[in-house]
């Protein structure tokens, strides 16, 4: 497990560098999960007349873009977390978890904001469509990470059980 979050924290810390590789990486994390990019399943999932597409899909990237700020900014915070992983303590953990909720927090708002704005282009099913299959995409994104993160002490549990078989 150790080897593995390394691993992973060095993928994050090497992709923090930019906007397209943040995109790709989401883009291949779909890809890898669902044989398709995200604007595809979302293609084939929703059910937009022609006459509202041009503006819903305008819609969606200015989504894109704020929701792939928020993203980097997660990418951040688990970064923070790998940095402080080995001499964690009470004052970094509660930083730590404080940024999570506020990220939380402000993902919730932007779904608020665009899921009003979706409305009045595609109405109310659709735009609740979209946003289902939103968070159901995030939250399996959100579970491939938190699988290669390890939990607070988790190292040093395994250290222990390592320690007591010698």
């Amino acid at each position: 497990m150790k080897n593995s979050f390394l691993i992973f924290a060095f993928v994050v810390i090497a992709s923090l560098g930019s906007t397209a590789q943040s995109n790709k990486e989401d883009v291949d994390m779909i890809q890898s999960m669902y044989g398709k990019s995200k604007k595809e399943l979302i293609q084939a999932y929703m059910t937009i007349p022609e006459s509202q597409k041009t503006a819903f899909w305008a819609e969606y990237d200015k989504y894109e873009t704020d929701r792939k700020t928020l993203g980097r900014q997660r990418i951040a915070l688990i970064e923070d977390y790998a940095n402080h992983y080995a001499t964690l303590d009470d004052k970094k953990a509660s930083e730590l978890m404080s940024k999570k909720i506020g990220l939380n927090d402000s993902y919730n708002k932007l779904q608020k904001k665009y899921f009003g704005s979706m409305t009045k282009i595609i109405g109310g099913i659709q735009a609740s469509k979209f946003f289902q299959l939103e968070d159901y995409l995030e939250n399996n994104v959100k579970l491939m990470i938190q699988e290669n993160i390890p939990f607070i002490d988790e190292i040093d549990k395994t250290k222990l059980k390592d320690a007591s078989k010698q």
